[in-house]
């Protein structure tokens, strides 16, 4: 594996993320692989999650890991070529990934969206030029269309607590206060299309009229306006904000309430609730939920280092060919 962007650069969902769990069992069986290698993480964003959960897969891989807040302490990134640089910008990402290439033998990005310029958003320009001239293999720690990691912890997490051999998954919409990209639940139901197209779920989505992702990450979903409709006999559900694809970054009203609850869980099939963290309490989710048996979103942050660590060791095994 020399790149880490999109449910695209896995072959088979059921060997990942049981080569996960193998390595969630016995954490320091390859620690040998990461052996005076090098781990970059850019983050250009903040970072809980992904930061610590990645730093410690390294770290059980044997890795060393160098940390770089791009957005405190880095220049401005210019990503255009054939401009003059006499404006804000200080230092080209040529030279830029270009050095932390030199640095490193694996780099992790991390970047969100404008959410002004859905063009300029969704042809990850930033993400692509990293990759194109840093040299070296590149893992996404979210971009502006995706957050792989993410998505791959959640199937793990699926796998590891599901009573049917193919259960009912939904993403489910839920409120915000501010517009949030569509990164998260991209990813999510891209990945879920693509385990459904491997037998593995059976994949819904559920959010207001307005709210629809873009189509290429919905392929094969069961797709609905109607909460409660989705949520029958449904033995997952996925909790996200995201704000509108078509009308891009923009927030529509919604006079329904679409907060999960206990009384709308009883609809299920006594569901897990999974959300990727953070999450506001009471307006996307409800405490009683977060804080009661049915809630994973901790168990399912845990996960967070297995996804990381078997990216990492396949790109490892890559490099020690």
């Amino acid at each position: 594996m020399k790149k880490f962007f999109s449910v695209a650069d896995v072959d088979s969902l059921e060997a990942i993320v049981q080569e996960a769990l193998s390595l969630k069992a016995n954490p320091n069986a390859y620690e040998h692989l990461g052996k005076h290698k090098m781990l970059g993480l850019v983050f250009l964003n903040p970072s809980l999650r992904t930061r610590l959960s990645t730093q410690k897969a390294a770290m059980n891989l044997g890795m060393n890991v160098m940390v770089m807040n791009m957005d405190k302490d880095g220049w401005a990134l210019e990503t255009r070529d054939g401009v003059v640089m006499n404006g804000t910008t200080v230092e080209h990402i040529r030279e830029a990934a270009a050095v932390m290439g030199e640095y490193c033998d694996i780099l992790g990005l991390r970047s969100f969206p404008s959410l002004k310029d859905k063009e300029a958003d969704y042809t990850e320009d930033l993400f692509n030029k990293f990759v194109k001239y840093c040299g070296v293999p590149v893992v996404s720690l979210e971009s502006a269309t995706r957050h792989p990691l993410q998505s791959l912890t959640d199937l793990i997490t699926i796998t590891e607590h599901k009573k049917v051999a193919k259960p009912k998954v939904v993403l489910a919409w839920a409120p915000h206060v501010k517009a949030l990209p569509q990164a998260v639940p991209n990813s999510f139901a891209e990945w879920m299309s693509k385990a459904q197209e491997q037998g593995l779920v059976d994949f819904t989505i559920a959010h207001p009229a307005g709210y629809e992702l873009a189509e290429e990450f919905t392929q094969g979903a069961t797709i609905t306006h109607n909460l409660e409709e989705a949520l029958q006999g449904a033995d997952f559900v996925y909790v996200k904000n995201w704000s509108s694809y078509k009308e891009y970054g923009q927030v529509y009203p919604v006079s329904d309430n679409w907060m999960l609850d206990n009384q709308k869980l009883t609809l299920t099939n006594d569901a897990k609730v999974m959300h990727c963290l953070p999450v506001r309490r009471d307006l996307e989710l409800s405490s009683e939920i977060l804080d009661g048996p049915n809630s994973l979103v901790i168990k399912e942050a845990s996960n967070r280092v297995w996804a990381a660590q078997v990216v990492l060791k396949r790109m490892l095994e890559n490099l020690n060919k």
